[in-house]
């Protein structure tokens, strides 16, 4: 058994182990992981922690802290199932792109040509100084239409909850309690909503990704749940990964907290049956989030992507397919959530390299110690994930807590894992 094993609070053997000293890592270095995290819980700003680090395809730490459910005094384990959130989003974007290799569509083809609602997009403006300001925005026709790369890069100008004239009116359409609505339901009335600007124009997050997953139901003739279980999940061993939690994995599910006043932990979602990530029916499947999964399964995406698109033996996709999906597509365009340090590829963040960066402004977090072409991406509650293929590095980082701004435990942790490199 590995140091690293020994390590963790569950043996994990399904997973490939080294010593870290084998592929180039300290484990004297990896041990600051340890109180690093544990200040976190302490403080009362995390409930607990799964935190996984792996170089040349083997982990070298995997290890829980804290608990999974502070209420009940349910430790954190290596096996917890978390909420991933837009974690979900690289997942959905794979799926198309392993469409997108099936021949079934070109990156430059208009998304009307399969939703058309999307046929005739409009863009919202403002009310120019001095004409009658009864209504929120004007319209124009959208100087070009949507296709499908711009939905990869979140440069389609969809309506979102974030920012744009058109916020409050999506917040209008989000999907009501309804026990039949379907992300199709969700899509229609998406589509019915004017553009924040012309597409390709701007990056803006927003649920494009959601587009993208009926993309996927509608070229695939199957449900995004059935794809993901069928086409992704089950051929790279994710047996953990769930849109909906089964029941008798729910001992393992954790508990999901906001910080309070005093931005100590309070708990959002319990759980139980009744967490909308478990509850029935199971019928919405959003593409942009919803996913449930563990480190060891998210290890096991990250490591198909870092293997060019197989792992195994099992190839979900090629190696020119995953250099297409991680080049930034995006130029300059400034990225208001991850900052300027990166561009946009197909659904990840992408390290630009420094020299093209302009300035970093004090509303972004700076650059962290990635190679330039490094990948990543997060989800809503605080869970993390990152791919560095120049060092072959991978980590992930499971817990939950949203909103996670005011922490900064998703960037100690690149730091703490990448410090760890000695060769």
């Amino acid at each position: 058994m590995s140091r690293a094993m020994a390590d963790s609070t569950q043996t994990t053997t399904a997973l490939p182990w080294a010593e870290p000293e084998d592929v180039g890592m300290s484990y004297e270095r990896l041990q600051r992981i340890r109180p690093a995290m544990e200040r976190f819980i302490a403080e009362g700003r995390i409930p607990g922690a799964v935190t996984l680090v792996a170089r040349r395809g083997r982990v070298v730490h995997l290890e829980a802290q804290g608990f999974r459910d502070v209420e009940n005094q349910k430790p954190a384990e290596t096996d917890t199932i978390f909420r991933i959130a837009s974690m979900t989003k690289p997942i959905t974007s794979v799926a198309l792109m392993m469409l997108y290799e099936e021949g079934l569509f070109q990156l430059s083809d208009r998304i009307r040509r399969w939703i058309p609602e999307f046929g005739e997009p409009r863009v919202a403006v403002p009310i120019p100084e001095g004409e009658y300001s009864g209504v929120p925005y004007k319209t124009v026709p959208a100087a070009r239409p949507i296709t499908i790369l711009h939905l990869l890069t979140h440069t389609a100008g969809l309506a979102n909850p974030y920012r744009g004239l058109t916020q409050p009116q999506f917040m209008k359409i989000m999907p009501p309690e309804r026990p039949n609505e379907t992300i199709a339901d969700f899509i229609k009335r998406l589509a019915k909503l004017p553009l924040n600007f012309h597409p390709g124009e701007a990056w803006e997050y927003s649920r494009a990704t959601c587009v993208i997953g009926r993309l996927v139901e509608i070229l695939s003739g199957m449900t995004l749940d059935e794809f993901f279980r069928e086409r992704i999940f089950k051929p790279l061993g994710m047996v953990d990964t769930h849109f909906f939690l089964p029941e008798e994995k729910l001992p393992r599910f954790a508990a999901a907290y906001s910080p309070g006043p005093d931005l100590k932990i309070t708990l959002t979602d319990a759980p139980t049956p009744d967490s909308p990530f478990v509850k029935k029916p199971h019928l919405y499947f959003m593409g942009s989030g919803g996913l449930l999964s563990t480190a060891a399964d998210y290890f096991r995406f990250n490591q198909m992507m870092l293997g060019q698109g197989q792992l195994g033996g099992v190839r979900l996709l090629s190696r020119k397919t995953v250099e297409l999906m991680t080049q930034n597509h995006t130029g300059d365009l400034p990225l208001w959530l991850p900052g300027p340090w990166v561009g946009f590829g197909l659904s990840y963040a992408v390290v630009r390299p420094l020299a093209e960066v302009n300035q970093l402004t004090s509303n972004h977090r700076g650059p962290e110690p990635w190679s330039v072409g490094s990948y990543t991406w997060g989800g809503a509650f605080c869970t993390y994930s990152w791919i560095d293929p120049v060092e072959e590095l991978t980590g992930v980082l499971m817990t939950q807590v949203r909103p996670y701004d005011h922490i900064g435990i998703r960037q100690d942790f690149v730091t703490l894992a990448t410090q760890a490199i000695v060769d």
